[in-house]
């Protein structure tokens, strides 16, 4: 098991989180902080993909796209 160093006010934090019942010990306020942070990149990947859609969709709509011939691209799935 790893071990957690954490500086005074972290700790202090931490100990009055398991006090006031929220935590019931320091392991279960760490994987809370890890859960918040897990949240938080994934917010950050998500923001980051729609900021790449937006710039995407705005260089088609300026014409800065190629017209997708699906049959060119695939030609045995529209054989008889």
């Amino acid at each position: 098991m790893p071990n957690v160093h954490l500086t005074e006010s972290m700790q202090a934090y931490a100990e009055g989180q398991i006090k006031s019942g929220a935590y019931a010990n320091l392991s279960e306020v760490v994987r809370a902080g890890i859960r918040l942070l897990m949240e938080k990149d994934g917010a950050r990947q998500f923001y980051a993909l729609k900021a790449d859609l937006e710039r995407t969709a705005l260089d088609a709509e300026a014409g800065g796209f190629e017209v997708f011939d699906a049959k060119a691209f695939e030609p045995d799935a529209f054989k008889d």
